[in-house]
């Protein structure tokens, strides 16, 4: 009886093994198993894609590479270096946005045609006299690649280089490919006004978002077909990235895509805090802690910090804080105000929470605050900023923040409906 016994839970075991391995003919008990083999798939980046997979989009050809310090692999090697010493690629010239190639630059700082001193490649600047490659620039070329970092935010810039240079392409007859990135701040949230046509610029080029939770491959296909650019578009996608990761959930270290973007806690506070680019108060450029530190000699910090405490703002706390810029807005001068402290990447709100900062100390300092000068148009740095117009009035006139936020909510539905169309990431 007990030899029997043993054999008959040994077949039972074995046959428990066999149903867990093996799906049935409905697929049913396989799903399990492969959705571990997909959790467990590697995070490749599209440049690491492209190496790998599919080389032949570049093989044998002349290439312009559009790039920047975040144009690198897992194991820091720059984009413009492994292509260089390719034997297969024919690397034939260089493109910087704003802050160059290597990045050295400035925030607004024109930079010029010049050399690349490691390669000796010539670099086109996409942020001097002309923002579009001309048909010189694209000379020769056969293949355009575009490999740089963005935040996840509408105006910043790199997004509208990428945009102009498709334009290139396509008026060229050149193939653009876009190396895909992640968002950094995630791929979920989508926040703020879109854009009104009537105040685009270099800082918001097209109606979408002021975080449009999308990736640069993402934003390409959408710029291609839904404003009308027509290019030759391949965008090399990453893999093992999903829509609710943030930069960290990737194990990669943050390269600084710009001076003033040193980490991804600065980028998940830019899309607000960026808002006070638009007044006389600070936003922490001269600081180690950028867009983190709000500040002006005439704010109280204590009474700043405890009014925007008050408001219980989700994923968000506000430090008194004081700082002396060494350079951009109130340079050398003792400025007071707070720092942003990030509890919660899921719950902030960064659009919502810059709004309050704003309107906070518009309404504590109305003597002192200001919006930065209008231009011959009547349109502010604020109004770029943030997209439009009203919600600058809407601040002085004292409306409510919910009542502002209610005020875009319809465009941004219709926005997120065409949005859907265009994601590459579950």
């Amino acid at each position: 009886m007990k030899k029997w016994l043993v054999f008959a839970l040994v077949l039972m075991m074995t046959w428990s093994t066999f149903s867990v391995v093996f799906a049935d003919h409905n697929g049913n008990p396989g799903k399990h198993k492969g959705h571990d083999k997909k959790k467990e798939q590697p995070f490749k980046l599209g440049v690491e894609v492209l190496l790998d997979e599919e080389k032949e989009l570049i093989e044998g050809k002349k290439v312009g590479l559009i790039t920047n310090p975040t144009g690198i692999d897992q194991d820091f090697n720059s984009i413009v270096d492994v292509l260089h010493e390719d034997d297969d690629v024919d690397l034939t010239a260089l493109y910087g946005p704003e802050h160059g190639v290597r990045g050295s630059a400035q925030a607004g700082d024109y930079v010029e045609f010049y050399t690349d001193e490691k390669t000796g490649l010539p670099v086109y600047s996409l942020y001097g006299e002309t923002r579009k490659p001309t048909p010189e620039m694209l000379e020769d070329i056969e293949v355009l690649l575009f490999d740089i970092q963005d935040v996840g935010t509408r105006f910043y810039t790199y997004i509208y280089t990428m945009a102009y240079a498709m334009e290139a392409a396509e008026e060229n007859d050149i193939p653009f490919i876009v190396l895909d990135r992640p968002n950094p701040i995630g791929g979920e949230k989508v926040e703020g006004p879109v854009l009104d046509p009537e105040y685009k610029s270099f800082v918001g080029n097209y109606p979408i978002p002021l975080r449009h939770g999308m990736t640069v491959g993402e934003l390409a296909k959408l710029f291609n077909k839904e404003f009308d650019i027509g290019a030759d578009l391949t965008v090399v996608e990453m893999q093992g990235w999903e829509r609710n990761m943030d930069y960290d959930d990737t194990g990669m270290s943050f390269v600084a895509p710009s001076p003033n973007m040193p980490t991804v806690e600065t980028a998940f506070v830019y899309p607000g805090a960026a808002l006070i680019e638009g007044t006389n108060v600070s936003e922490g450029r001269g600081t180690t802690k950028p867009f983190e530190l709000i500040g002006a000699p005439f704010i109280d910090s204590t009474e700043l910090a405890a009014e925007l405490n008050d408001r219980n703002l989700p994923g968000v706390k506000f430090r008194a804080a004081s700082f002396t810029p060494s350079f951009s807005k109130h340079a050398g001068e003792l400025a007071h105000g707070v720092q942003l402290h990030i509890i919660d990447r899921k719950e902030f709100n960064p659009v919502e929470t810059g709004l309050y900062l704003v309107k906070t100390i518009h309404d504590l300092y109305p003597e002192n605050f200001a919006f930065r000068s209008e231009n011959s148009a009547g349109i502010s740095f604020f109004d770029y900023l943030i997209g439009n117009g009203w919600v600058r009035e809407a601040i002085e006139k004292g409306t409510p923040v919910e009542e502002i936020q209610k005020e875009w909510k319809h465009e941004l539905k219709d926005f997120k409906k065409v949005r859907r169309q265009y994601l590459l990431y579950k």
